[in-house]
């Protein structure tokens, strides 16, 4: 469990005031308390977060890193806090938030224990005490279960940034002593696993070798969900115009044309000047209806539909229904370059094909260094592709 929220608050106001007086009056606790707040953090941290000068005590290297995440994961929480009684900014520790956090999800006191390690006790009485700080109720029964309250899916939802702040800040603090700690976690659009992914990974891996970095490949929402509650750093592939939703930035990197592929030997491969009817009365395998690709496709087909269609969000899918059948699909460019020793591309242009690639990742996010890099290989990797 990260450091104590009551140490980050004495150590924000002692890098504030330079002064362990100040530090102390503004918390509201004793000078020794806020001298043993600052020395537990700096064991807990591994390094020296103050260095003292005839002006007071200013912030290390070290200490400006964690000052800075410190602050941007309490204004998060404090934020969250704003409407419930001021008691809960001070009583208010991290197993109580991660019981929260756990509640919320499960909405079941017996199912977050178990998601968390504990007894069920334990984690009834700490939402109650945090409850009993806020002033607030987070949850109702009735007689399907446990319903979370407004504040607390909010406060959950600060929760999780916040300690993905405060995760963020190990990172950078390791990066000093040049250790590798935590990972880059990246959620992978389809089109994203085809060929530009794999290249910046590969050219990231020389960059650093050490790093862990997990892809987690999924539907555009429950890569979107993870992306908002703080548990992937950036979403790569089809760019969403306009935005879904106001708390996501898009960075759009190159565009890719949707093609219709068919399988090598197809009868419609080698003939010319493909019309409409030939593409609507054949059965197709399209993606789910949400994805910008689908839309292209039922933009060419607003008239007349084809009848016959298997949806799939699995390239590996459409790819065999595609080789041991007459259906035709819908594919990105560059995934239909991919699989052309399998399946070849139809010589006709859909209207309006092109389609924006690209990074998505929280608004306001502030990436460590080794996300920075790898954000900046992904930019090199892509410009290659243009």
């Amino acid at each position: 469990m990260p450091a104590s929220i009551r140490h980050l608050r004495m150590f924000l106001a002692l890098g504030q005031t330079n002064s362990v007086t100040r530090a102390a009056d503004i918390n509201h606790v004793s000078q020794p308390a806020v001298t043993q707040a600052i020395t537990k953090l700096s064991q807990e941290s591994g390094h020296v977060l103050l260095q003292r000068s005839p002006q007071g005590l200013f912030l290390t290297d070290a200490g400006a890193l964690l000052h800075y995440r410190a602050d941007r994961a309490l204004r998060i929480l404090d934020n969250a806090m704003s409407d419930m009684d001021r008691a809960i900014r001070i009583q208010a520790t991290w197993p109580q938030l991660a019981a929260l956090i756990a509640v919320t999800e499960t909405e079941n006191f017996t199912l977050a224990a178990h998601q968390l390690g504990l007894a069920q006790p334990t984690v009834h009485r700490a939402t109650t005490m945090l409850e009993g700080a806020a002033g607030t109720t987070f949850f109702q029964r009735t007689a399907h279960g446990l319903i979370s309250t407004r504040a607390a899916l909010q406060l959950a939802q600060a929760a999780r940034l916040a300690l993905a702040e405060i995760d963020q800040a190990d990172a950078d603090l390791a990066a000093l002593d040049g250790r590798e700690v935590g990972r880059i976690v990246v959620g992978a659009l389809p089109l994203s696993r085809s060929g530009w992914l794999p290249r910046a990974i590969l050219a990231f891996r020389e960059i650093r070798p050490r790093l862990s970095l997990q892809v987690i490949d999924g539907r555009y929402d429950e890569l979107l969900h993870g992306l908002r509650r703080g548990e992937i750093d950036m979403v790569l592939g089809a760019l969403r115009f306009p935005t879904p939703i106001e708390d996501i930035e898009q960075e759009r990197l190159f565009d890719d044309e949707v093609v219709v592929v068919a399988r090598r030997d197809h009868a419609l491969m080698n003939k010319a000047d493909l019309v409409f009817a030939d593409l609507a009365s054949h059965p197709w395998v399209m993606p789910r209806r949400s994805t910008p690709l689908r839309r292209v496709l039922d933009t060419y087909f607003a008239a007349e539909a084809p009848t016959n269609v298997v949806e799939t969000s699995s390239v590996i899918m459409m790819r065999e229904i595609l080789r041991q059948s007459d259906h035709l699909g819908g594919l990105s460019r560059m995934q239909a370059e991919v699989e052309m020793g399998v399946l070849g591309i139809l010589p006709v242009r859909l209207p309006n094909a092109m389609r924006p690639i690209g990074i998505t990742t929280r608004a306001g996010w502030e990436p460590t260094r080794a996300q920075r890099e790898l954000r900046d290989v992904l930019r090199q990797t892509a410009a290659g592709l243009n």
